[in-house]
């Protein structure tokens, strides 16, 4: 069954569905006879081959009984689950927009990203990444959730049948410290044992070349095997999902530009190993 909608807001509100039910402990046959309705219905709704509506989606959380936090993010996703584009520039709806990118990076198949200045949470070491969410100006619990997510999500790259990733830094995210020099100095390291990886490209974008398109901001492009692909672009107080053709054609445009002004895969390394010294 081919899904009825491939918005970046259903495929997130699928996923969340699912880590909704499973917090709560309760199997997928057991809510659908909660709620009455026949398990192949909410199968559907969770694996984003169906969309529910947002009184579905209250009966399903009613069932659960979440608390009104979850609530209510949930079914601000429910309500925009069918938009064309997702944009979200309520800092506090952070966990639906995590539980999309979790979504498209377990299905996606290949996935284009471009960080200035940050290194991307794919890519970070646990270190790197807890002083990036320390110093984010957000509540100790949620920075704890975030930095476990993240390190869950970099199993992408290692499992069977992992994502190809083609990752351009900007030179500036490999030379500001983060934290302490020891913290760079492993973080470094690391992105050298990411780059010898057979489905990493990892190449750095030198400073001081002039302009490029890139110097606007940073992105994500998730493709798929099946569904169309989705641009992601976050700020420190905004997060937008896109998937409209020639947004994604201006992106994969970037992303060529980008390869055009990277070092190669070998220089790229060559410099990690000289700022790793």
């Amino acid at each position: 069954m081919k899904p009825t909608s491939a918005s970046p807001g259903s495929r997130a509100l699928a996923a969340s569905l699912r880590e909704v039910r499973a917090a709560r402990g309760k199997g997928l046959r057991e809510l659908a006879r909660m709620v009455r309705i026949l398990p192949q219905l909410l199968s559907a709704w969770e694996k984003g081959h169906r969309v529910p509506g947002p009184e579905d989606v209250a009966r399903l959380l009613g069932a659960l009984q979440v608390d009104d936090v979850t609530y209510d993010r949930m079914m601000r996703l429910a309500r925009r689950a069918k938009d064309d584009n997702w944009l979200d520039s309520n800092p506090s709806d952070l966990p639906p927009a995590l539980s999309g990118i979790v979504e498209y990076e377990r299905t996606a198949t290949r996935i284009t990203m471009w960080s200035l200045a940050i290194l991307p949470g794919i890519l970070q070491t646990p270190d790197y990444a807890r002083d990036v969410l320390s110093n984010a100006e957000i509540a100790l619990e949620q920075a704890d959730a975030m930095l476990v997510a993240r390190l869950n999500r970099q199993r992408i790259l290692v499992k069977p049948e992992p994502v190809r990733l083609t990752a351009f830094i900007g030179e500036m995210a490999i030379r500001e410290q983060i934290g302490s020099a020891d913290i760079m100095s492993d973080q470094v390291d690391h992105l050298l044992r990411v780059a010898i990886q057979p489905n990493v490209s990892l190449q750095i974008v030198p400073g001081n070349i002039g302009y490029h398109p890139g110097l606007i901001g940073p992105f994500v492009l998730y493709e798929f095997a099946d569904l169309p692909p989705i641009v992601h672009l976050e700020s420190s107080h905004a997060t937008a999902f896109l998937h409209d053709a020639r947004v994604v054609s201006d992106y994969r445009r970037q992303a060529r530009i980008l390869a055009g002004r990277a070092l190669s895969e070998v220089a790229t390394r060559d410099l990690l190993r000289e700022v790793a010294r």
